[in-house]
């Protein structure tokens, strides 16, 4: 879709994700957004207030498309669609790169908290085998962040751009390989477990 077919809140909002993702939060100025979306600066604080507001709206835009696709990919009794391996470069990665961004820089609380609220409302959907869900949801939002926050790191040891079609598709079909093979088996993890528990108990006796 080109620029000229989005109203001038979406092209803001666009706009926002690429410099907030080239340059970070802080850098990327209200004035440089309304630039690239080609509006004034006051049309941008008429839509969104402040940086902050938008910044929350792409927030909000950004992990409402991540869980859209989640969702296709990792719905319950849902068959693989290509069509929507097909969609997850470069979008995906667009939105995976902001994402980070905004996590990393300045207040993140809510950003985390919306990736929690996400996790939760899969993980009713789904057969999840845990006795501490927010443990689990909180770790795995971790994991995941880290492959992309990492990506100059990964992309570096592979001798790929991570950005590019090529690169993704590298790092994405090694995840896919290790969340599908265990490392332990059940019988090990039950023996890590209870070491765990006995080291560390919930609950300190007096």
């Amino acid at each position: 879709m080109s620029s000229q077919d989005l109203t001038a809140r979406a092209r803001i909002r666009e706009a926002a994700i690429d410099l907030f993702a080239e340059r970070g939060i802080a850098q990327a100025s209200i004035r440089d957004i309304a630039d690239r979306a080609g509006v004034s600066s006051g049309l941008l604080r008429h839509h969104f207030g402040s940086k902050e507001g938008l910044r929350a709206a792409c927030d909000e835009f950004a992990m409402a498309k991540m869980n859209e696709i989640r969702d296709r990919l990792m719905g319950p009794n849902t068959p693989l669609d290509p069509a929507v391996i097909a969609t997850l470069h470069p979008s995906a990665m667009r939105l995976q790169h902001y994402l980070v961004k905004s996590m990393m820089e300045g207040p993140s609380t809510s950003l985390f908290d919306m990736s929690m609220e996400a996790g939760r409302s899969w993980a009713a959907t789904v057969d999840l085998e845990t006795d501490d869900l927010e443990a689990w949801l909180a770790t795995m939002i971790a994991l995941k962040m880290g492959m992309f926050m990492m990506r100059e790191q990964v992309g570096r040891v592979l001798g790929e751009d991570m950005t590019t079609a090529a690169g993704f598709r590298r790092m994405l079909r090694a995840s896919l390989e290790i969340f599908s093979r265990p490392l332990i088996t059940p019988e090990q993890a039950e023996q890590a477990v209870k070491a765990l528990d006995s080291l560390y108990p919930t609950e300190e006796k007096p």
